[in-house]
């Protein structure tokens, strides 16, 4: 890690190069797994714009007659309705195909109304009935006629064209005969272009010379007889054509067409087919004449025509990003990705700006897709921007935690853990804190009873090691209970809550409390580790108060630390060192007790007056958490020692020896109630001038 810092461009260099390839051996190797995933998603992404982007336009002038179920099966038509009307009679003499009859009379009709051109989605191949009337209104009507050929490539490629009693050979020649086929993209089956001419050397996977034989499509017939031969792309490759809507052009029902109370209501008498260009094809599930495209899986086949000739007639033809660009857009994206992290070297702006250029990149997308039908390759350049991005964002961020992680352990030799934390994470904060001002904290000062006496009588080495495992246990208690080491004080330890970062007066007096309680654990873990190794046991006092400080760098120019300063904190130092005087090794201030006790249970020790204070304070121990698993029998009796502390600072001293000595029944050994216990028997004897009121005044540290 620490070479990927030293070397952190080239590193991201190789990173970036790494997914720039990667996306490229994807374009030139398509069938591979998951590299080729970019690629295919392009598509997608295309079939997205064109589901939410905008549609070619749709014609009012267009007309869809389809040959639905009901026309196939004509049961919405009475026997009284059918005897009479020759068209009805012809659908119901025989299943689909009808008589070509039928279609004289459909040409008859449509044009008698004034259509422009009839589209006939239909391959008139096999001879059947009336094909000679059909022919003569095929003829009648030859300008404004177009009907289709089917170019079989399942079957080795078979021209399947009208039957020569309609279309007299060459079919594929006549101008009113064109393909009604489209080839859909090979590896999802989708249509998204149209071809307007093709061959059979084209068809058979061979480059086209000059003299083949050239078919057309009917959506080409159609534009020609239309007076649009100028809008048709004159060759033979595939061009992708913007859709319409969904529902651009919904079939009507060819059998209402018949229907003289639906030929009047539905279509006035034949007036909505006036200009019109109709088409004629199948719209029933049994046909089976639907294609798949990106905006419907199911869009029949007719409607799909119609869409093409309004297309065409509109220019609306897309055009994809050339495969040179594109790959130029790949390789721009990969440096882009490699030289945005290490410029803005911020995460999250780096994070926000990575997401930025991307919609920024498929609004722009997205635009030039609605206004001028440009495919703009989205998918593989995004792809590689974020791949190299968010890469390169997470080996700078792992390099950058690395690194800080490493500061932050060589800082905590030194400091306090979450003073580490508050200058690495809020370093604006900390840095304003160092001006120093006023602000309420708790303090707590540890120290080992009668060190001095134990370093004269042990070994050198051998105190020093013991002395550093109490040390490293005793702060790491502090660290855990998110305190902040202000300094070690020879064998002793100062720590305080709330200089740093404070969690709320209250639960920076009960963090101390606790770590107090953990010292006094960890105090017995180490003794008894120690008995058992044949080393000497240690004693410790703790002070605790809390109260209103002076915080801040404090020092000389050369050297300085981030303390506390106050009579809150000399309060604190003497209250450690009164430890001793009771016997207790916790020993906490009025003002911590009144922010601690609904938490932990306190045990009054005394009203003390200490060096350098000139009002007294009242001080009590902790006897331990109130959610801890306490001796109830204690707590009863830990009352009846409080009312006997009550008693004695009310001057009745026989009640107060009564009992003190009802509690020392069951405690003998308690120092504290032994004290009480002796000055009540003596001021009982002796009683103290009226100007007593309980309180020990102390001259010395």
């Amino acid at each position: 890690m620490s070479w990927l810092a030293r070397h952190r461009r080239l590193a991201f260099a190789a990173i970036c190069t790494f997914w720039t390839a990667v996306v490229f051996v994807g374009h030139f190797f398509p069938t591979l797994p998951f590299i080729s995933i970019p690629w295919r998603g392009e598509q997608s992404f295309e079939d997205l714009l064109r589901t939410e982007g905008r549609k070619t336009a749709t014609r009012g002038d267009f007309i869809f007659l389809g040959i639905d179920q009901q026309s196939l099966q004509l049961d919405a038509v009475g026997p009284e309705e059918i005897a009479g009307n020759r068209a009805f009679e012809l659908m119901t003499e025989r299943p689909f195909p009808w008589s070509r009859e039928i279609w004289v009379l459909l040409l008859d009709r449509l044009f008698g109304a004034g259509a422009r051109l009839v589209i006939f989605d239909v391959v008139f191949n096999n001879p059947n009935d009336d094909d000679p009337a059909f022919r003569a209104a095929l003829d009648r009507y030859h300008a404004r006629v177009v009907v289709g050929m089917n170019i079989d490539t399942q079957n080795n490629t078979q021209i399947v064209l009208p039957n020569t009693q309609l279309i007299p050979p060459p079919a594929e020649t006549d101008d009113r005969v064109g393909f009604v086929n489209y080839w859909n993209d090979e590896l999802d089956g989708k249509l998204r272009a149209a071809r307007f001419f093709t061959s059979e050397r084209q068809l058979a996977g061979v480059a086209p010379v000059p003299g083949d034989e050239v078919y057309t499509s009917m959506s080409a017939r159609a534009l020609t007889k239309l007076g649009r031969s100028a809008d048709i792309p004159q060759d033979q490759r595939d061009h992708l054509f913007r859709f319409s809507s969904n529902d651009a052009y919904p079939p009507f029902p060819l059998w209402q067409v018949f229907h003289p109370a639906f030929w009047k209501a539905n279509y006035a008498d034949g007036a909505i087919f006036k200009d019109k260009v109709v088409i004629v094809g199948a719209s029933s599930q049994i046909q089976h004449d639907f294609i798949v495209t990106p905006l419907n899986p199911a869009t029949p086949g007719p409607a799909v025509h119609l869409q093409v000739i309004a297309a065409t007639e509109a220019h609306e033809f897309l055009r994809q990003t050339p495969m040179r660009v594109m790959l130029g857009l790949v390789l721009a994206a990969g440096i882009i990705g490699w030289g945005l992290i290490p410029l803005l070297r911020r995460p999250i702006l780096s994070l926000f700006s990575l997401i930025a250029i991307t919609m920024i990149y498929l609004a722009i997308a997205r635009l030039a897709y609605d206004r001028s039908g440009f495919l703009l390759a989205s998918v593989p350049v995004l792809s590689t921007l974020l791949l190299c991005g968010v890469s390169t964002l997470g080996i700078d961020y792992a390099i950058e935690r690395m690194e800080k992680l490493r500061t932050r352990r060589t800082l905590e030799r030194y400091v306090s853990k979450n003073l580490v934390k508050e200058i690495l994470e809020n370093p604006r904060g900390y840095y304003n804190s160092l001006t120093g001002s006023r602000m309420p904290a708790t303090m707590l000062f540890s120290d080992i009873v009668g060190f001095t006496t134990l370093s004269e009588k042990a070994d050198e080495k051998e105190l020093v090691r013991q002395l550093n495992e109490y040390l490293t246990a005793m702060t790491e208690v502090v660290f855990q209970n998110d305190g902040t080491l202000d300094k070690f004080i020879g064998d002793g330890i100062m720590a305080v809550w709330g200089n740093v970062k404070s969690q709320g007066m209250a639960k920076d007096a009960k963090a101390a409390a606790y770590a107090a309680l953990g010292m006094r654990r960890e105090l017995l873990r180490l003794n008894n580790g120690w008995k058992t190794e044949g080393r000497m046991t240690l004693g410790m006092g703790i002070g605790i108060n809390h109260g209103q400080v002076l915080a801040g760098n404090i020092g000389s120019q050369d050297r300085a630390d981030l303390t506390v300063i106050g009579n809150a904190v000399n309060l604190a130092a003497r209250l450690e060192g009164l430890t001793r005087i009771y016997g207790v090794d916790i020993l906490v201030g009025t003002s911590a007790a009144d922010l601690i006790r609904d938490e932990f249970h306190l045990r009054s020790v005394a009203r003390a007056q200490v060096k350098g204070k000139t009002e007294p304070v009242d001080v009590f121990t902790v006897v331990e958490a109130r959610t801890a698993a306490l001796d109830q029998e204690l707590l009863i009796w830990l009352e009846t020692y409080e009312e006997g502390i009550r008693k004695f600072r009310d001057r009745d001293f026989t009640q107060a020896k009564i009992l003190f000595s009802r509690f020392l029944e069951f405690y003998p050994d308690d120092s504290l109630a032994k004290m009480y216990l002796e000055r009540s028997l003596e001021y009982e004897q002796t009683p103290p001038d009226k100007a007593w009121n309980a309180v020990e005044v102390f001259e010395k540290k």
